[in-house]
Formats: C-alpha cells, sequence, structure tokens
C-alpha cells in the first residue's frame, strides 16, 4: 500500500511541476535549416576554347562563380557539367535539348579526346584533353560550345533522389525550370 501511494504521490507532483505558470525562458539559438535545394544554381555559358601547346590540350579561362550566380559555394558543394551535345526533335516535332554529363569521350581518327573539368569551391575549368596531338583538332569540337554549371549543396546532393547523369532528372529534383538556368553570354 505504502508502494502505491508513493507512486500516486510522485505522479501527482509530476504534473503539477510541469504546469505552465511560470516565466517563459528566453528564446533559444536559431536551428539549422532544412535540407532544401533553395541554394542549388544551373548557369549556362557558351564558350570557345583555346589551345594549350605546351600541356598540348585545350581549355576554357576560368570561369569564376561569383561572375555567374549570387549563391555562395562552398568547399563541400557538388559542382556537375553537362555539355549540349545536339539538338533533337520528339515524336510531336518540337525540339528537345541532349545533355551528356562530364567527363565525355569522343573517338575521333587519330585517337580520344575527353571533355573534362576540374573546380574549387571558387571557380571551374573546362579541357579537352586527348591521347594525340591536338594542336588540330577540329573546330566542331572546340568553338561555340554550350555547357551547363549546377552547383548543389553536398546535404541535398546527399539526401536526393536523382540520376545526376541526366540533367532533367536534376533540375525537376532541384525544381528548377528552364526559365531558371541563368544564360552568360560568349566567353571568348
Amino acid at each position: 500500500m505504502k508502494k502505491l501511494f508513493s507512486i500516486l504521490f510522485m505522479t501527482t507532483f509530476l504534473f503539477t511541476a510541469c504546469s505552465s505558470d511560470g516565466e517563459v525562458g528566453p528564446q533559444g539559438p536559431p536551428g539549422e535549416d532544412g535540407l532544401d535545394a533553395a541554394t542549388a544554381t544551373i548557369f549556362e555559358i557558351n564558350s570557345d576554347f583555346f589551345y594549350d601547346e605546351e600541356a598540348n590540350l585545350w581549355t576554357t579561362d576560368l570561369l569564376a562563380f561569383e561572375d555567374f550566380t549570387d549563391v555562395e559555394v562552398l568547399e563541400t558543394d557538388i559542382v556537375i557539367i553537362y555539355r549540349l551535345d545536339a539538338i533533337g526533335q520528339l515524336d510531336d516535332g518540337s525540339d528537345v535539348d541532349e545533355w551528356s554529363m562530364l567527363p565525355q569521350n569522343f573517338f575521333t581518327d587519330e585517337g580520344t579526346i575527353q571533355y573534362v573539368s576540374n573546380h574549387t569551391f571558387v571557380d571551374t575549368e573546362i579541357f579537352i584533353d586527348g591521347n594525340y596531338d591536338l594542336s588540330g583538332l577540329s573546330e566542331d569540337f572546340t568553338t561555340d560550345q554550350i555547357f551547363r554549371v549546377a552547383i548543389i549543396p553536398a546535404k541535398f546532393y546527399a539526401s536526393a533522389d536523382f540520376d545526376s547523369s541526366n540533367l532533367e532528372s536534376v533540375m525537376k529534383e532541384l525544381d528548377l525550370k528552364e526559365s531558371d538556368v541563368r544564360k552568360v553570354e560568349m566567353i571568348k
């Protein structure tokens, strides 16, 4: 009986002690933002490459992120670059862009070339590398090349469900429309 009385007393005490009649304490520190794609961005550039004889490769100028976006790029962010391969046609006759994620290989009569890139959290650079003398590479590969650069927060990227090799899938997951892609003037 003493045990039952003790439990009943403690329960009554607990409910009385938890009443909301006291003063409200100070507000706590702000919490961490949820995982969303709000800081993700995609920009498009139209670029010509120039030949670096010493390195035997074609390259673009450094593309500084601050020149193309207001989004702060962090060291942990994911940078994915896509190249416009062609403009195809759908069954209804409308045009559709065909994008390929870098690296992208091409097999020429002389050997193999590859579009590749590197980046920091400050900038990116796109190259055409190959296994032969690239000084005479066709302008079809080096002029008027269109690229899209996607910058995705690492936390979002890790929790998202999309195919990163498919630009359409990335844009859908990031809730970006064609009108959200910032198009940058030709870089020469």
